[in-house]
């Protein structure tokens, strides 16, 4: 067995000669060892001088070997360090090697972690002749450990905070790879599509929740995408239909985004269910509607009194005139002196049964329910018909009117009847306005120009009332908001008519009056296209090339005998020949008698025993030919039934009362 090695031998100062006392063995094998390994080795003595140093020693400090060799602790690595180990060294002199592992601070060659270990170094028991230490460097790897640690945790609490806010997000959030396949299904999405996490995790999400005639269309844009980058749907929002578990469909807004996982391509939807809030606004806009319809109600409860009057007055004079005309004819022959007084009495009746006709019209256009219809419309003849319709409310209460609206002015691209609610409101206010004026000051001044720069028509409605103060100007149009005193008005009005006005692509703003005082609304309304002035009304008569056979009858179907009876006549007076029926059943069975020789026909709408609507559908099966040639006279357009039928049908209407010139348009308006 080879003796111990004396490490004082290994590390004896070049050039001197070996201590003949120490016996050392492989010297230069030891050396070799320490000199390879990867850890910093010493050897210092009891001095705490160093002695021997290896290379990694060597680099560590930064200075050559002979500088190294012969230097204490303290003069090397600073006094803080030598301290640091003197309690440790002290514990060495009892015998064993120390092990440790920390950080250590080297003062300015800084911080590191080290595994170190420290061994006395004694030849057979003898005294501690020096102690050898080796320290293996692990900062870099406990930096590395301590930075995948700290990514760990990053990571752990991005995924929870990832985790925590898909699982809580309101929308649905649905994500998928590259081959459309479901990787994420968030508890949304659940709800919404009704299929478990589980359930979505894994499948294709055409199948899911994609319509059956969309899935061939994504999956050719997402494989488009993969190939060439290409797409027309990531980033934007975009609303379509999917389908629930159940089958059911329902419209959702879509946005989807690109995102990268891992080195993998993702892509995540977020989706919202738009059922509810496609709902409320389908209920808001019904909401809208009622409450137009209230304002318009609330207008015709206040017009009430004033229009029964204006009906009455000229119902009297037909009544009157009807009768003396009845008794001059009744006296006997009628003379030549005679006919100028008889024609004269039959042009006051016409005349005062189409002002009723007028009052009942504009009674109609403002409860009538319908979506807006522009059309070039004279404004004179607005203006007029409201202040007809106004002209007993406005008379009793002693307003003068004035006005100045030329009837060469350009027509206004509006809905008419909406125009003429409008209107009606406004006069409506200012004569309520007027009240707190004595009577013989009462004026309202309506005039109107034409801005042909910007292609307008301004309307003023100025009266010379209190006026409305600055303060409230700007709220006086939104909804609920009033200055009446309470149950006089809605606070609707104004906010109905502003909403009217820019439905018709116009506005309506208040100022002060041309008057002492007062106030201005003016209406500002574009001008139309005079080409288009005589369009015809939306299911209305109109003229056409080919007119109906004369010499063929057309039928008349009314349940009112005086009516059907002057249908007769007016057609009898174009020369076409009549047949009547006082039903839609006796009209089948009159149709099915003529076999088919009848060419046009003229029908009312609500009648017993079978009425116009039942007619039309049974037409359209059994004589479609004649489905294309009836015209319904009716009084009940404004009935919602009725309206909608019309509506279906397409068929042309006459409003009763109807004048001759209304019957002779729409027999020659149908086809052969």
């Amino acid at each position: 067995m080879n003796p111990p090695i004396d490490m004082r031998e290994l590390v004896r100062p070049v050039g001197s000669e070996p201590d003949p006392t120490l016996p050392v063995t492989d010297r230069r094998l030891l050396k070799a060892l320490f000199d390879t390994v990867p850890d910093r080795a010493v050897f210092i003595d009891c001095d705490l001088c160093y002695r021997y140093v290896n290379p990694e020693f060597v680099a560590f400090i930064g200075r050559p070997e002979e500088e190294i060799i012969g230097e204490s602790v303290g003069q090397l690595l600073g006094e803080e360090v030598l301290q640091a180990y003197l309690p440790i060294l002290e514990r060495l002199k009892s015998g064993g090697s120390f092990n440790w592992e920390g950080w250590v601070d080297f003062g300015r060659r800084g911080r590191f972690y080290a595994q170190e270990s420290i061994t006395p170094y004694r030849i057979d028991g003898g005294p501690i002749l020096g102690y050898i230490a080796v320290a293996r460097d692990m900062t870099q790897l406990k930096l590395r450990e301590q930075e995948l640690a700290e990514q760990v945790v990053q990571q752990q609490a991005a995924q929870a905070y990832h985790a925590a806010v898909v699982a809580s997000a309101l929308d649905c959030i649905v994500v998928i790879d590259e081959e459309g396949l479901v990787t994420d299904f968030n508890p949304a999405a659940e709800a919404v599509f009704g299929y478990a996490r589980d359930q979505a995790i894994g499948r294709c999400i055409a199948e899911l929740i994609i319509p059956e005639q969309y899935r061939r269309a994504h999956t050719e844009g997402l494989a488009s995408y993969i190939r060439t980058g290409n797409s027309r749907v990531l980033g934007r929002r975009i609303e379509l239909a999917a389908i629930r578990a159940d089958g059911s469909e329902i419209p959702i807004e879509l946005a989807i985004t690109e995102v990268s996982l891992l080195g993998k391509r993702l892509f995540a939807a977020h989706i919202r269910d738009l059922t509810e809030s496609r709902q409320a606004r389908a209920e808001i806009e019904r909401q809208r509607e009622a409450l137009h319809q209230k304002e318009k109600l609330a207008a015709l409860g206040s017009l009430l009194a004033g229009v029964a009057h204006e009906l009455n007055n000229p119902l009297s004079i037909v009544l009157g005139q009807a009768m003396m005309l009845k008794d001059k004819l009744g006296g006997g022959t009628v003379g030549p002196e005679q006919v100028a007084d008889l024609a004269q009495r039959s042009g006051k009746i016409e005349a005062a049964a189409n002002r009723c006709a007028r009052i009942v019209r504009s009674f109609l256009a403002m409860a009538r329910q319908r979506k807006v219809e522009r059309r070039p419309t004279a404004l004179s003849r607005v203006v007029s018909e409201a202040l007809e319709l106004l002209s007993y409310s406005l008379r009793s209460s002693g307003i003068v009117v004035e006005t100045d609206v030329r009837v060469d002015l350009p027509h206004v691209l509006v809905d008419s009847d909406q125009l003429h609610q409008v209107l009606v409101n406004l006069i409506v206010n200012a004569n309520q306005a007027l009240e707190e004026r004595p009577a013989a000051e009462r004026k309202v001044r309506i005039s109107a120009r034409h801005d042909t720069m910007a292609g307008t028509l301004r309307l003023d409605i100025c009266d010379n009332g209190p006026g409305v103060p600055h303060a409230i100007r700007s709220r006086i149009f939104d909804p609920f908001y009033t200055t009446k005193s309470q149950g006089a008005g809605t606070g609707i009005g104004l906010a109905v008519s502003r909403g009217l006005m820019e439905a018709n692509g116009g506005t309506i703003e208040v100022g002060d009056s041309g008057f002492a005082s007062g106030a201005r609304f003016t209406i500002t309304l574009p001008v139309g296209d005079e080409e288009q002035g005589a369009a015809p009304q939306p299911g209305g008569p109109t003229e056409a090339s080919a007119a109906v056979d004369v010499r063929e009858p057309v039928l008349i179907v009314d349940d009112e005998e005086e009516i059907a009876a002057l249908l007769c006549d007016l057609a009898g007076d174009l020369g076409y020949a009549t047949i009547s029926a006082k039903s839609g059943e006796d009209a089948k069975t009159k149709i099915t008698a003529q076999a088919g020789r009848i060419t046009a026909i003229l029908c009312d709408i609500r009648m017993p025993d079978g009425d116009g609507p039942s007619l039309y559908d049974w037409l359209t099966i059994n004589h479609p030919r004649l489905a294309d040639r009836i015209c319904f006279v009716t009084g009940d357009t404004l009935g919602p039934a009725a309206g909608r039928f019309l509506a279906r049908s397409g068929c042309p209407v006459i409003e009763k009362p109807f004048s001759p010139e209304d019957i002779r348009r729409v027999l020659a308006s149908l086809p052969r």
